[in-house]
């Protein structure tokens, strides 16, 4: 990972910044950092500060953490099972730095597992070669564990990092949640009282009846964070490789292949065996199991994958439709009575063994079912923050509908006769409660309805009272029932 473009993604610098300190360095010399503080693109302070929190780059086996010999078969894997064979390009597949990587094919070259093939230009385009003896020794590796990937880092380091960038070091302030939640009608009373949740970094309860947004607000928290996260490819533990990065719930910041803001110069890097990423916001419903909650063992590949929580460290942890699990919510929150108490989690290996975890991710649990019937006090007690998320006022249910015409292109056919007449329908008719879900459902079938027709969107009495009635669970009000005949 280049610092550069960390710098550009973390909105200290500027892409034209870079390219300027660039040029700089080609006619002065000196590092990247040291060119971008002397041309005033950024303070000392904010750029060392910044440094500081990025894992550096190991500039020798022993920094990687992980024996020789494991890296040296994961070098023979990768080359056994991937078309690469040039410093550069293994360089690239494990995420080691160039001089780690001779380092280690020096010692390859020693034991003769491979042997060097010539180059076409530089150390950088020196191809390599197994011999029969190397190729023995993928085997036998690959029978070991089928990792073939990124170099681990340490279980020590994990710890240490997920410790360096827990979500309580984000600054959120009253000004940073009312943004978020800016294209939402939330009383300003909900966003000061879920902000303190955010900044605890504890678990939150949020219930109510369904249909009032507790999923919309619960992801509005992932615009509050603003820190990058270093989340590793995979760790070693006790041997062991457990995957970590996932590119299906994680999003890097940055580009993971060289960019043009790479330089021949000076070597100005973070330790690529991790990957630069938002702060993780992980949604899980219905499907949740306890089994996603342990580490997953791949019994043919023998590696590890991390469970869901561990993937969400540094982030959220959103469980929505809470207590509708196959799995009960008892079994759920005794799986968490430790880490949701001591901020630690124990995860198992399939050999018996088990290994500690800081836990550094909220968890938040958004239910339409009632508290008291999911779980008991002691439970409860373990969840700080429990935020009720009600029905909306009228006058907040009629600013919904109106935002949500317009953005249908229906804001000039909104007036207060055809709120009152939905408003009247939905309460006295039809013996609903107003709810926040309901002028998106009731104004999309209305849209439907009038393109069916061939007609310009309009709030026609019978489509909305179609929309409506859709609300409800057979028909209210009586009338004729439509019936099919066949045609003879």
């Amino acid at each position: 990972m280049r610092i550069g473009e960390l710098l550009v993604a973390a909105g200290l610098v500027t892409a034209a910044d870079v390219s300027a300190a660039i040029g700089r360095q080609r006619r002065e010399g000196g590092r990247l950092g040291q060119n971008l503080v002397a041309m005033g693109a950024v303070e000392a302070e904010a750029l060392e500060a910044f440094l500081d929190g990025i894992p550096p780059e190991p500039l020798s086996v022993r920094d990687t953490g992980i024996d020789e010999k494991s890296l040296v078969d994961l070098i023979l894997k990768t080359m056994a099972t991937k078309p690469v064979e040039t410093l550069a390009e293994l360089s690239l597949a494990l995420k080691l730095p160039p001089k780690v990587l001779a380092d280690l094919l020096d010692f390859a070259v020693r034991g003769q597992l491979v042997a060097m093939a010539g180059s076409s230009g530089g150390a950088m385009a020196m191809r390599y070669e197994m011999t029969d003896q190397g190729k023995r020794r993928a085997q036998e590796a690959l029978g070991r564990s089928q990792y073939v990937g990124p170099a681990p880092i340490t279980l020590e380091q994990y710890g240490h990092w997920l410790t360096r960038q827990k979500i309580t070091n984000e600054a959120v302030d009253a000004d940073t949640m009312a943004q978020a939640f800016a294209d939402l009608e939330v009383p300003r009373a909900f966003v000061d009282q879920i902000g303190p949740a955010v900044c605890s970094g504890r678990a939150l309860l949020m219930y109510g009846p369904p249909g009032n947004g507790k999923t919309s607000v619960a992801q509005r928290l992932e615009r509050v964070f603003k820190q990058m996260i270093y989340i590793p490819h995979a760790v070693w533990v006790e041997g062991q490789i457990m995957q970590v990065f996932d590119p299906d719930v994680h999003q890097p910041v940055v580009a993971s292949e060289p960019s043009l803001l790479d330089t021949g110069l000076h070597r100005d890097e973070a330790d690529a065996r991790f990957v630069a990423c938002k702060r993780p916001f992980i949604i899980t419903g219905g499907e949740l199991t306890l089994e996603m909650l342990d580490l997953k063992h791949e019994p043919l590949a023998n590696f590890y994958v991390a469970p869901l929580h561990i993937k969400a460290s540094g982030g959220c942890l959103l469980i929505d439709d809470f207590g509708r699990q196959m799995v009960s919510p008892t079994e759920l929150l005794n799986r968490w009575i430790v880490p949701l108490e001591n901020r630690v989690d124990y995860l198992k290996l399939h050999t018996g063994k088990s290994f500690r975890l800081p836990f550094e991710a909220i968890i938040i649990l958004s239910t339409n079912l009632s508290p008291a019937d999911l779980m008991d006090p002691a439970f409860l007690r373990r969840i700080p923050y429990k935020l009720e998320v009600g029905a909306p006022a009228t006058e907040t249910w009629r600013r919904i509908f109106t935002a949500v015409a317009r953005a249908h292109g229906l804001g000039d056919r909104v007036n207060e006769a055809v709120l009152s007449r939905i408003v009247s329908m939905l309460t006295e008719a039809h013996g609903l409660e107003l709810a926040a879900f309901q002028p998106r459902f009731i104004i999309e079938q209305v849209v439907a309805g009038c393109r069916f027709r061939g007609v310009p969107p309009d709030f026609l009495p019978d489509l909305v009272d179609y929309a409506i009635g859709n609300l409800t669970v057979g028909r209210a009000g009586g009338g004729d029932v439509p019936t099919l005949a066949k045609v003879a």
